[in-house]
């Protein structure tokens, strides 16, 4: 349960690193070199939560392949909200909404004991 509370935060830090600066007017119309070290100075915290839910993870042992989906499945589930609520300009389209289905099957065929 850390390393998927862990990973969350990541995620919500690594969404906002991405994609805020096409929010917000002086990062969006202002030089790129300025959106670009926003948006390292918001990874960096992404980084403080991502590297310690990986070695977490590992250390309880989750494959690195594993984590990889986990990882996608919850920044998915971070992103959508997100983007729902920061651009609600943007919709969820029926081809989105399959997409998202079969990333929860990776989800699925990962964790799967065979």
């Amino acid at each position: 349960m850390q390393t998927v509370i862990l990973l969350t935060l990541s995620n919500v830090f690594m969404t906002f690193a991405w994609y805020f600066h096409r929010k917000d007017a002086t990062l969006k119309n202002g030089p790129l070199w300025l959106a670009i070290l926003a948006s390292w100075g918001i990874a960096f915290f992404e980084y403080c939560f991502q590297v310690p839910a990986n070695r977490l993870g590992n250390e309880r042992g989750l494959s690195i392949p594993q984590l990889k989906i986990l990882q996608e499945v919850i920044t998915l589930c971070v992103f959508v909200p997100f983007m729902l609520l920061v651009f609600p300009d943007q919709k969820l389209a029926w081809n989105h909404l399959v997409a998202l289905v079969f990333v929860f099957l990776a989800v699925f065929f990962v964790y799967h004991k065979w």
